[in-house]
């Protein structure tokens, strides 16, 4: 009887004990989710730029917005601070005034252009972008993004030969 008694006390303690792990542990996972939620809730923040912000503010458009890791950045086109077209008639140009904008755009959020995951342009001559396309090849040394080349009809001005739209992933 004594053994029996000592067998089913130790059975005792060792479910109470077990419980108690149980519980710490689930306890614990219920913490764990918790921070991993207000982590989640907190890195998908929008955190929007103005590159030009009277011009963005008139045409009804943020330049870019970061969420978590990701960078959307909307089409870049060749203007000066008062949104009035630049380098018209000059496609390459017009190209390069592109990049440079959507470059300090990227410096901004601490990426350069191997930081591009996805990158279409839009144009109403594809033609002469396709001529004058091998300048790509001086902003995207490591490697080209996915992306898509849209011949369109016309762009938001007459003067704007190219647009250019960028997506970056900013590694941690």
């Amino acid at each position: 009887m004594k053994k029996l008694t000592i067998r089913l006390t130790a059975l005792t303690v060792l479910f109470t004990l077990f419980l108690g792990f149980q519980s710490c542990e689930q306890q614990e996972k219920q913490e764990t989710k918790e921070v991993e939620k207000e982590v989640l809730v907190e890195s998908h923040k929008p955190e929007y730029f103005s590159l030009r912000p009277e011009v963005e503010k008139a045409y009804g458009y943020s330049h870019a917005v970061k969420i978590g890791n990701s960078i959307k950045i909307s089409g870049a086109v060749s203007m000066d601070d008062q949104g009035n077209p630049t380098a018209v008639d000059d496609i390459e140009q017009q190209m390069k005034n592109c990049y440079a904008d959507l470059e300090k755009i990227l410096k901004h959020y601490g990426c350069t252009f191997d930081d591009v995951v996805v990158e279409n342009i839009f144009t109403p001559n594809m033609p002469l972008l396709l001529e004058k396309s091998a300048y790509r090849t001086e902003i995207y040394k490591n490697h080209f993004p996915t992306g898509t080349w849209v011949g369109v009809k016309e762009l938001a001005l007459p003067e704007f030969m190219v647009e250019i739209e960028i997506e970056a992933h900013k590694s941690e």
